[in-house]
């Protein structure tokens, strides 16, 4: 944002003294006196070296990167960013990390060792910025690390300090976007920087629209400085959405229209935030973080605009990410969406000065931090829990068995490697096919393989880029993830398209091998409803020629498309859409 105040002016400004969030205090001097900077850099890179160090000794891929890896592997091939050719399906939630990978496989690096390893540095670059953002609100006191300290304590965050994910993107942005907020916030630079957070995660809009309120009222400038700073945000996030919507037709990325992002199942998200708070015993560390913050008895200079802005901006970003998540009901993976509120949260604390009561919650946050790394587990450690939530690196690890499985072999899980060679093996048959997971195969209307699986990020490992890897959940299948909601259980595993549409869209017409277990009559139905209302307007526009009218008109229906749902069943669904 623009300032108000115009440098070709001087006369007519008054004499300020300078504020503490538009002067950096040079290194070793501030109200606390001098400090070494030896001890100064130790409190903001000891903390990155050791999430370095945590997340890579346990370095994994999740089967969901393998779904950036799919997209990736698809724009270097020419096919754009799609998952399956042929169908403008946006399947990466994180749109930024995806065309990081894109960089780094056009510069030849293996895609999913750019995810694992990338995603490690951005993290430990992450806890850099956020120590360096925090030792500058307290200009050259001596300061101890305690935010940081809670975060190293927890298992989750070493998880997914790799994983592949966008995780590690999304700790460097917080923390870059705040740093910036603090040292330059009149910058068009910032600016541009906070906009960033839906293309981050679509979710961490929330982040940005709190951090611009935050620098409107740092800056506080005129109504064109406003609109220059909104419009310098804005750019980039709404030159992509437009192109979302006249590329793939939608507003959201598909996995959001498949979890149902909308809705809010507040019971089921309180439980995952349990499920992340009781096993590490959360309140303890943060008994001492607000015994840190609150005033000492004697009370204490109410701090200025300069400071408190800053300071609450994160909470208040944390807040509303961790009350959205609880909103839509949490997530799969034990603690993963909680991690980016926590930071938030703890950004103002990451260091906070070495006063009696700031280095006695350290140390306590210290030791909490030891218990916790070295004994606090969930209970279902390498497991499925009995609320659908995972250790997700913990199963990895044992379907892999690897303990550090980045490129995956599934040799502990021989369901999955049915699938893989069945999956092979029509590969090189030549003959298109159809394959229902590893249970039964039928002759394909294209000239490639078409599989549907549950693990989708092991279907497009192993369906050729020509093929189609679906899954009946809907990640990357659009007319799965536009069925109704069919069941309660596992967050993002609620839809499950019977297979009777699979052979109505995908087989070979009149085929008649189907399996027994699938009613000819379903099919059929299946076959006419695509052909009809909103399910023909879907396929059309993710599956019709790109043309400029094909583009425009995917804009123009975005808003209906996205939120358009039909029946599961295909009889009622042909009775409401055919009449």
């Amino acid at each position: 944002m623009t300032s108000t105040h115009s440098p070709a002016c001087p006369t007519h400004r008054k004499a300020r003294p300078p504020s503490s969030s538009s002067v950096s205090l040079p290194p070793g001097s501030g109200p606390g006196g001098p400090w070494p900077d030896r001890l100064r850099v130790a409190v903001w890179l000891v903390p990155a070296l050791v999430v370095a160090y945590a997340g890579y000794r346990r370095r994994w891929m999740s089967d969901d990167a393998y779904i950036y890896v799919r997209t990736v592997r698809q724009v270097l091939a020419g096919n754009g960013p799609v998952f399956n050719a042929g169908e403008r399906v946006e399947s990466s939630t994180g749109t930024l990390w995806q065309w990081l990978l894109v960089g780094a496989g056009a510069a030849g690096v293996d895609p999913a060792s750019a995810a694992v390893f990338g995603g490690l540095l951005l993290t430990a670059v992450g806890f850099a910025l956020a120590g360096i953002g925090a030792l500058r609100t307290y200009g050259g006191r001596a300061a101890v690390p305690l935010g940081s300290l809670v975060l190293l304590g927890l298992p989750p965050v070493w998880d997914f300090a790799t994983s592949g994910l966008e995780t590690g993107l999304a700790t460097c942005w917080i923390a870059g976007a705040w740093l910036a907020l603090t040292a330059r916030p009149a910058s068009p630079a910032t600016s541009v920087l906070i906009g960033l957070g839906p293309l981050v995660r679509p979710d961490l809009g929330l982040v940005t629209a709190v951090f611009l309120g935050a620098q409107w009222l740092l800056v506080r400038p005129s109504w064109r400085g406003a609109l220059a700073g909104a419009g310098a945000a804005g750019a980039l996030p709404v030159a992509y959405e437009v192109f979302r919507a006249g590329y793939y037709g939608h507003l959201v990325p598909l996995p959001a229209v498949t979890k149902e992002a909308s809705q809010s199942l507040w019971g089921r998200g309180l439980g995952y935030l349990g499920d992340f708070a009781h096993p590490y015993l959360l309140w303890v560390p943060a008994l001492f973080v607000a015994a840190a913050v609150l005033p000492s008895r004697g009370g204490r200079r109410v701090p200025g605009m300069a400071r408190a802005v800053p300071a609450l901006a994160p909470v208040v970003a944390g807040l509303l990410c961790w009350v959205y998540v609880v909103k839509v009901g949490g997530d799969f993976m034990h603690g993963r969406m909680l991690l980016p509120g926590l930071l938030l949260m703890l950004l103002p604390v990451f260091a906070v000065p070495a006063t009696r009561v700031g280095t006695s919650a350290a140390v306590g946050v210290g030791l909490w931090a030891v218990v916790c790394a070295g004994w606090l587990r969930i209970p279902y450690a390498g497991l499925i829990g009995p609320e659908g939530i995972a250790d997700e690196r913990g199963v990895y690890v044992r379907h892999n068995a690897d303990p550090h499985p980045v490129h995956h072999t599934f040799v502990g899980a021989p369901h999955h490697l049915e699938y893989a060679r069945k999956v092979w093996a029509a590969r090189h048959s030549g003959a298109p096919a159809l394959l229902f997971g590893k249970d039964a195969r039928v002759a394909g209307n294209s000239r490639a393989v078409t599989a549907s699986y549950v693990v989708l990020g092991l279907n497009g490992s192993v369906v050729p880029l020509d093929g189609a890897a679906l899954d009946p959940i809907g990640l990357a299948y659009p007319v799965a993830a536009h069925s109704e909601r069919v069941r309660e259980g596992r967050a993002g595993h609620e839809k499950h398209l019977p297979v009777a549409w699979l052979a109505a869209d995908r087989g070979a017409a009149g085929a008649g091998d189907l399996p027994g277990w699938v009613d000819p009559s379903q099919v059929e139905a299946a076959r006419r409803a695509l052909r009809c209302g909103g399910l023909a307007e879907l396929n059309s526009s993710v599956r019709g020629r790109l043309t400029p009218g094909r583009f425009l008109r995917n804009v123009a229906g975005a808003w209906e498309r996205t939120a358009f749902r039909f029946p599961n069943d295909p009889v009622r669904a042909e009775r409401e859409l055919c009449g």
